[in-house]
């Protein structure tokens, strides 16, 4: 551990050249980067020899970012171990040798090493070392150069400029600087050494923050064997990982041991970083010996990922996700102790309240309709989606007042009663699943709506919306706030507005216990593939069919198909695949669809089946398995009613899938094969959705095979647990040498309980 005598208010401060990055998301734009490899990560577990593996995946991010235009420079550690593998080496082959000469005789005696001098070592490992990255990096076409230096290298000034003379040629001929300190020659450090204001170069980490400062680095990335720093020593029950570090935040942590090689150690790595973050140089500390992130962890840093724990100068002025689903978690722990009808309150005043502000809210709606306008990113459907008008208003706060009745005996009803034996009796009962973390895009409706579901099962809320409508998220989540006030769980529904990307967000999966994406089919695929240990609720694709059968009658037909495509050709419930049986293609019949269709000016694309009965046909359908969300739909055609259900089975997304008919066994047959989360007979695709089904509203539709499918309303929210009541039982009762026998009686269940907690 080195001592670090310069202040923040200090009157002589590092060689301060511009201000770091405040901000994570701003890191993708650094120019010139320090990868500092500590020797944790460097070396194997055995300390005598290198991790080939973890150094072959960091040179090769580093050699990425070099070849992206960006200028890398490299501390590393690692000559000191290599050198002792190859003095080892040389060391037990002598000895062997000159017992072998001595004795005469094959048979050697257990040979023994000396304790190796670390100078010795580091003199012997230098070259080896970089021969190593010299090999490595040339796999990529990237040239490398070998920097020694020492402290006093910093502390001279001709010596100084010097080093920095070379390493700006190196840099400007694109060449990668690998520095480390001259072990071989090197005093040891002494206690008190810093230079007012200067750091001494008493090991790598010390040694990166003065050179990332002296050569205007903008981002220092710095790799040890731990995840990042932790607010009390890693391992410890409590500790947690710290995302921002601050520089007046370092009297609220406590430092563990150094790692199990190297000389610094945590306490070394935050002063060092705080005194380059002084200087303008952003810092990073990340591990870099985790197998499952090693081959990315550089990379996912300069891309502004939440990886290891990253310092700011710029507090933000309000809590951190982390915080927030802490604050979600407390408060919604109360929020399900409540009594049904007090929740049900809190729904009822903001369902009021939406109407109340009807005027404030589309204020601020007016304002976010405006900026996207003027931006010219949205489309006209996703502007729809942005836009709010009284009717949406009252609709909403309808449907708020439906979830506030349903609350009544959701949530601890009893589903479930067993006595197992005489006093043992075993409930299942429900419970709210937990944390919530509901991300939409567009769609401002629908804070109020998943707010509402939340507060009804109990379930605290982290809601993520999009930055298209942060005026609007921003009113009502206010109103949300105020209503949940009632009854003091004002902090049981959050609303994240931090710069979290939705990456970072699928991360917490000791905080999160659900993930609802509500938003693009896109959005959602990002979601799935990026959520780590999260469950996910909902559909990445709303592919959804409508069948006219031969047997169809052509008014209903009509009507349906154009209220599936055009009444909202944007929404996951829309008709985007139409298909049509084979009789039906030379009647009038399909010939007044092909006309409705092109009334509403829908494009038509053609199935390959279609196109072949075709001279003169529409463009053919790139994939059968597209979701156009747009007036745009694919027409194919099959020969009955079973070739109908195969091709939604094989192309579709298992949404929501339609029949036309007037013959009740072929609907019948056609409603119990299909293997979709809403299957309709003789009405819209449309009327997939939560209001719709009396749901009061809806968190999502779920395609997956779980407990919640469909529109997910407040039951979908729910999970349960299991109580048992009994008196002084033991397994050991029940045993062949025990006095009690099972009864598995079956008993009638039970009205809800007022107080239930989560699982």
């Amino acid at each position: 551990v080195f001592f670090f005598p310069l202040s923040p208010h200090s009157p002589i401060s590092p060689l301060s050249h511009f201000i770091s990055f405040a901000h994570r998301g701003e890191l993708c734009q650094a120019k010139r980067i320090v990868v500092k490899l500590g020797s944790a990560v460097v070396t194997r577990g055995d300390e005598c020899g290198l991790a080939l593996g973890r150094l072959a995946s960091i040179v090769e991010q580093v050699a990425m970012l070099q070849n992206q235009g960006r200028e890398m420079m490299i501390v590393t550690s690692g000559a000191v171990a290599f050198g002792k593998q190859r003095l080892r080496h040389e060391i037990l082959l002598s000895q062997s040798v000159r017992q072998a000469l001595h004795s005469g005789q094959n048979q050697l005696k257990d040979v023994s090493v000396p304790v190796l001098e670390a100078r010795a070592c580091a003199a012997a490992g230098q070259s080896g070392l970089m021969a190593l990255y010299e090999a490595m990096f040339s796999q990529y076409s990237t040239c490398t150069a070998q920097v020694l230096v020492t402290n006093l290298d910093f502390h001279d000034d001709q010596k100084r400029r010097n080093l920095n003379s070379t390493l700006q040629e190196l840099l400007g001929m694109n060449i990668v600087p690998i520095v480390n300190t001259n072990d071989a020659v090197v005093p040891p450090p002494e206690p008190n050494s810093d230079l007012q204001g200067v750091i001494s170069i008493k090991d790598n980490d010390s040694l990166a923050a003065r050179l990332a400062v002296e050569m205007k680095a903008d981002l220092l990335i710095a790799l040890s064997d731990v995840e990042g720093l932790y607010d009390s020593p890693p391992g410890t029950d409590d500790a947690k990982l710290i995302d921002i570090f601050y520089p007046g935040d370092q009297q609220s942590i406590t430092y563990g041991t150094k790692s199990r090689v190297g000389i610094g150690g945590m306490e070394a790595k935050v002063k060092a970083a705080l005194w380059a973050l002084q200087g303008g140089t952003s810092v990073v500390i990340a591990n870099g010996t985790n197998p499952k992130v090693t081959g990315h962890v550089i990379t996912d840093i300069v891309e502004g990922k939440k990886v290891g724990t990253f310092f700011s100068e710029v507090k933000p002025a309000g809590p951190t996700v982390e915080h927030q689903a802490e604050m979600a978690r407390n408060s919604g722990r109360t929020l399900a102790t409540l009594r049904p009808d007090q929740r049900s309150e809190i729904i009822c005043r903001l369902a009021d309240r939406l109407v109340e502000k009807e005027e404030e809210i589309l204020a601020a709606n007016k304002i976010d309709m405006e900026l996207a306008a003027n931006e010219g990113k949205l489309s006209a459907a996703l502007l729809n989606r942005l836009s709010l008008s009284p009717a949406k208003l009252g609709s909403l706060s309808t449907g708020l007042r439906q979830i506030a009745v349903a609350s009544q005996d959701s949530l601890g009803r009893v589903l479930r009663r067993t006595r197992l034996a005489h006093n043992l009796e075993l409930e299942q009962i429900t419970v709210p699943i937990g944390v919530l973390l509901v991300i939409f895009e567009a769609r401002p409706d629908c804070l109020p709506q998943v707010s509402s579901l939340a507060i009804a099962s109990g379930n605290a809320l982290l809601a993520k919306g999009g930055k298209e409508a942060a005026n609007t998220n921003r009113i009502l989540h206010e109103l949300t706030q105020e209503a949940l006030d009632i009854h003091g769980v004002q902090e049981a529904v959050q609303l994240v507005s931090t710069r979290e990307e939705v990456e970072d967000l699928c991360r917490l999966d000791e905080m999160i216990d659900l993930i609802i994406p509500r938003g693009s089919s896109q959005l959602v695929r990002n979601i799935q593939r990026a959520a780590r240990g999260i469950p996910v609720l909902g559909h990445s694709e709303g592919i959804c069919h409508v069948y006219v059968d031969s047997e169809a009658n052509a008014d209903k037909v009509i009507k349906i198909v154009r209220d599936s495509k055009c009444d909202y050709p944007a929404a996951c419930n829309a008709m985007e695949t139409l298909l049509v049986h084979r009789d039906i293609l030379s009647t009038p019949e399909f010939d007044q669809i092909i006309d409705m269709l092109r009334t509403e000016q829908v494009k038509i694309h053609a199935g390959p089946r279609f196109a072949s009965f075709l001279t003169f046909r529409p463009s053919e359908v790139k994939s059968l398995r597209t979701e156009y969300g747009d007036l745009e739909c694919c027409i194919e055609v099959v020969d009955s009613m079973q070739e109908a259900v195969d091709h939604i089975h094989r192309y579709g997304s298992s949404h929501t899938d339609v029949i036309v008919t007037e013959n009740e066994d072929t609907a019948e047959q056609f409603l119990q094969q299909l293997d979709s989360a809403c299957v309709f007979w003789n009405t819209s695709s449309r009327f997939s959705d939560g209001y719709r089904f009396g749901l009061g509203a809806e968190v999502g539709i779920s395609t997956a095979r779980i407990h919640a499918r469909g529109p997910v309303g407040l039951d979908g929210l729910l999970t349960t647990k299991w109580v048992l009541r009994g008196n002084g039982h033991t397994a050991a009762d029940f045993s062949e040498q025990g006095t009690m026998k099972y009864l598995h009686e079956n008993l009638p269940v039970t009205p809800p309980r007022c107080l239930c907690m989560w699982n």
